[in-house]
């Protein structure tokens, strides 16, 4: 052989020491697999954290659709309260209760003398609603029904010891205390 062909075959053979052929694959293969698992990891891992996201998304919508829901009941409820705090209707509900407003009022003062002149609460008659008078169309209808309604007498049960607005107390048939307790009167 010539020189330079002894040349190139040295060349080969030590290229050929340099890179090992039949180990390298092996050894190659662990890497692999370990690069594999690590991506698929990785990619389970991404998934089931978009899947919580979407349930919290799912589940913040829904509270906030309830709390629109409640804000929308907390206003009607205000709406009522605020309707039956109205002074006119305040008003209308405590003389359904048979309370009258107070008189002038009477002050004590730190010396223990009353300045003010109590006067008694009375009231004003409470005004009955119209009554619509019955109208009967047919010429057969019966003779009860053609009459005009004329108001019934009707009995209010009054609780004891509660004067009926207009009325005066009175002492002999007013509500009785055990003896040696004072009679005792709300708001007095």
């Amino acid at each position: 052989m010539s020189g330079p062909a002894r040349q190139m075959k040295g060349r080969a053979a030590r290229l050929a020491r340099l890179m090992p052929s039949g180990p390298s694959t092996a050894a190659r293969t662990p890497f692999v697999l370990l690069v594999v698992l690590l991506l698929s990891g990785g990619l389970i891992a991404l998934l089931m954290l978009n899947s919580a996201i979407n349930e919290g998304s799912f589940r913040l919508s829904e509270l906030k659709k309830r709390t629109t829901e409640l804000t929308d009941e907390e206003q009607a409820l205000q709406h009522d309260v605020d309707g039956l705090s109205r002074p006119d209707a305040l008003e209308r509900r405590a003389r359904e209760l048979g309370m009258v407003p107070g008189g002038s009022p009477a002050f004590l003062g730190p010396d223990g003398k009353v300045r003010g002149l109590p006067d008694e609460a009375t009231a004003e008659p409470i005004p009955e609603p119209p009554r619509k008078p019955v109208v009967t169309t047919s010429a057969t209808a019966p003779a009860a029904s053609r009459a005009p309604a004329s108001p019934a007498p009707s009995a209010t049960a009054v609780p004891t010891g509660v004067t009926p607005m207009g009325a005066t107390p009175n002492p002999s048939t007013g509500p009785r205390t055990p003896a040696g307790q004072p009679p005792t009167s709300p708001g007095r």
